[in-house]
């Protein structure tokens, strides 16, 4: 249920408990339970919904990609950065000023799946002139949320 939970809640977490409920085929406690735990274990860290995949056992890696491409007359960038986001492996695609034209935010299961992503799919585009891939190593902060919560030592000093 967790899995399918937070893959529900993260497109959509204003969803209502009971629906959510209902598609899980769960009751309506066992929703707010698993959720109430999620939050205590730091897996859901925000209400947009923001999910911290290294906590969960599910495996995900992240990259960024830099991509310089032809801008096509009349169109700009529009339709290149329009043929890549629409891979259902794409999060995120963004125009830049600078060395590059585009950053392409990405998931995929392992460094494999998205490097064959970046040479089968992407480097292959006609408008693409080149690709730089960087993978996420560790998120610190996301979405304005904090992820690596440092503990604090709750222990009183003693001193003689």
């Amino acid at each position: 249920m967790r899995e399918e939970l937070l893959a529900i809640i993260e497109k959509n977490s204003r969803m209502d408990l009971k629906e959510l409920a209902v598609i899980l085929g769960v009751e309506e406690i066992d929703v707010v339970n698993e959720m109430a735990a999620m939050e205590k274990e730091g897996i859901i860290c925000g209400y947009h919904t923001l999910i911290n995949w290294e906590k969960t056992s599910i495996e995900k890696v992240s990259a960024l990609i830099e991509v310089r491409v032809t801008p096509q007359r009349g169109q700009g960038f529009d339709n290149i950065a329009e043929r890549i986001y629409k891979y259902p492996e794409v999060h995120a695609v963004y125009l830049l000023s600078g060395g590059y034209d585009l950053l392409v935010s990405l998931e995929g299961k392992t460094l494999k799946e998205v490097a064959s992503f970046v040479s089968d799919k992407l480097s292959t585009l006609e408008s693409v002139l080149s690709t730089a891939t960087h993978f996420i190593l560790k998120k610190y902060k996301d979405h304005g949320t904090i992820l690596t919560k440092k503990i604090e030592d709750e222990r009183e000093m003693i001193t003689p």
